[in-house]
């Protein structure tokens, strides 16, 4: 247990650090945005590299791949479409006036956050920008968003929600929640009392879960703007969120990551052994991967929290982490991505019964059985 991880494949093309990885939605490729002012694609079925996107004028902050196309954003303070085939430039997006922090694809529309204090909305065909949201006092750093179909048909909502709503965190402490038809601010969620720095969506439930350097996690109402509650338990900065099976994975500058009952709150398993911030997170199939300033990747039971393995190799922070097939996927400040074997992995544990939650609450929070890894 804890034993070294086998690194498949070690590509260090970029001549710095990689600031983030993305799968494309049919697993075919990946794409990486690095401090060079480059993108690059990979091939996940041999991991070559496929194509060299060239063009932005700084640092790539961040980057979302599609099957079609391929989007970056940079410290340039542009956002550019590449065609995943020939690495050509199709689109530059022009508008913001600082470092574009991240994008979003979603619904034939572009979503923008930046330094400038402003979200944007942004025509994918186009390249023109559609909507501006101002309102925030600082950088705006996350974006989530909530198509209108997956938000309520109250009839005094459906005006608001028509276009669906965006969600952003900012560095000044709050989260507020935008109607994309008309670009006003539909709620401020207040609470933080610092910077909010990552953020998820669980669209069922029209619940926004944010993390902040305040140490905790605060869930929200997006319709009404209500706190619903506060998940307290990490000793630094909550740095990354994953939500899954009515469970919220967080990872903190404090060297742990947590497992929280959505429902109530409530931190039913840590996950140690890092020596340093736990900067990324990915759940697939049982198994909690977690990428570490350590240089680390490890791989855990998600229902035991046991560690089962751990990835060397890096010399510096992780930044990425991600999961297909057989392979773990890991991007760091180091400038490498590394393929790394996961098969041999225990299989994960059946969820035991949690009967005491079960006369307290009427909800299920149990974690449904994952599916085992399957082949590339």
């Amino acid at each position: 247990m804890g034993g070294g991880g086998s690194a498949l494949r070690v590509c260090a093309e970029h001549r710095g650090g990689i600031n983030w990885l993305s799968l494309s939605p049919d697993g075919q490729r990946l794409l990486t945005g690095s401090e060079d002012g480059t993108a690059r694609l990979w091939s996940t079925a041999d991991g070559q590299c496929c194509a060299l996107l060239q063009g932005h004028e700084s640092y790539v902050t961040f980057c979302q791949l599609e099957n079609e196309a391929a989007f970056t954003c940079s410290a340039d303070c542009t956002i550019r479409k590449w065609d995943v085939l020939t690495g050509q430039c199709l689109q530059v997006f022009r508008g913001h006036t600082s470092i574009v922090n991240r994008i979003l694809v979603a619904n034939n529309q572009l979503f923008s956050s930046s330094y400038d204090r402003t979200a944007r909305a942004w025509s994918v065909d186009k390249g023109q920008v559609s909507r501006e949201f101002r309102g925030h006092r600082n950088c705006v750093l996350t974006l989530a968003y909530s198509a209108p179909w997956d938000l309520p048909g109250a009839p005094f909502e459906e005006e608001a929600v028509a276009g669906g709503l965006l969600v952003t965190g900012s560095t000044d402490g709050t989260a507020k929640v935008w109607q994309v038809a008309s670009g006003c601010c539909h709620q401020t969620l207040r609470g933080h009392t610092g910077a909010v720095l990552c953020l998820v969506l669980d669209t069922p439930s029209h619940t926004a879960f944010t993390g902040s350097t305040d140490t905790t996690i605060r869930a929200w109402d997006i319709l009404s703007g209500e706190q619903l509650r506060v998940f307290r338990e990490h000793q630094g900065s909550v740095i990354c969120l994953e939500l899954v099976n009515r469970h919220v994975y967080s990872g903190s500058a404090d060297r742990t990551a947590k497992c929280w009952l959505v429902d109530t709150g409530e931190s039913v398993r840590t996950f140690t052994a890092h020596r340093h911030s736990v900067s990324a997170l990915k759940y697939h199939a049982g198994t909690l991967f977690t990428g570490s300033g350590d240089a680390r990747a490890r791989a855990f039971d998600a229902q035991s929290g046991a560690l089962q393995r751990v990835f060397r190799g890096h010399a510096f922070i992780i930044n990425c982490v991600q999961v297909h097939g057989q392979v773990l996927y890991t991007a760091s400040h180091d400038g490498a991505l590394r393929l790394w074997d996961v098969r041999g992995l225990p299989p994960p544990r059946p969820a035991a019964p949690q009967r005491s939650l079960s006369r307290l609450f009427s909800n299920k929070v149990g974690c449904a059985a994952a599916a085992p890894l399957q082949p590339a």
